[in-house]
């Protein structure tokens, strides 16, 4: 089973990634302003929704890796620790995030989960990242499986209950979200970049 160590520094983790302005957190910030917190939150619906699939599929790639290459386990998980560092470096260069700026989708129910979950599924980074970013946190000698299944709820968790926060305070923190872009950005590239690196040096020893 996932250690303790590991799952605490897994969900610390999580937080600061799921706070990072993205595609998904940009609509459901535009849908609440728009509409109010209850639009946001059906956004959030269908953000997570989509997020289900694509943890779940994540879940078993990796598992079905495991089992029939486990010698590339290690290997990937070098890849991952790299990435987590590049995506470091281009969220320290990005610009700040426009969320005020997003257009809002119509006025339905429906649309609006629909919307939610479209942006969420067809984001092609998602399934690199959740590739990238789970298999850090497994711990050697126990069910990969097991962990992989473990870790991917504590995100999807997470993910809806912060992602159900950015839309009940969007209109609150508006300013404060439009000042304080490259902020963000910077303390998330650091964040990124210094896991990557911690990751790959944590595999040396």
């Amino acid at each position: 089973m996932v250690t303790l160590e590991l799952y605490l520094a897994f969900v610390a983790a999580c937080v600061v990634l799921i706070l990072i302005p993205g595609p998904n957190v940009a609509l459901i910030v535009a849908n609440a302003l728009a509409y109010g917190w209850r639009y946001g939150l059906v956004t959030v619906a269908g953000t997570s929704s989509a997020m289900v699939l694509q943890l779940a599929l994540t879940v078993a790639g990796m598992t079905a890796l495991v089992t029939t290459m486990a010698g590339l386990f290690d290997v990937l998980r070098w890849v991952g620790a790299a990435y987590l560092v590049y995506l470091g470096i281009r969220a320290w260069r990005a610009p700040p995030a426009d969320l005020a700026g997003t257009r809002a989708q119509p006025k339905s129910m429906r649309a609006i989960w629909a919307r939610g979950f479209l942006v969420s599924m067809t984001n092609p980074k998602t399934l690199i990242f959740y590739g990238a970013f789970l298999p850090q946190f497994v711990a050697e000698g126990a069910d990969p499986g097991r962990q992989l299944m473990v870790l991917a709820a504590t995100f999807l968790v997470l993910a809806v209950v912060l992602d159900g926060v950015w839309a009940i305070l969007a209109d609150r923190f508006r300013s404060v979200l439009a000042l304080k872009g490259r902020l963000t950005n910077r303390i998330t590239g650091a964040l990124l970049v210094c896991a990557g690196a911690g990751l790959a040096l944590a595999r040396r020893s």
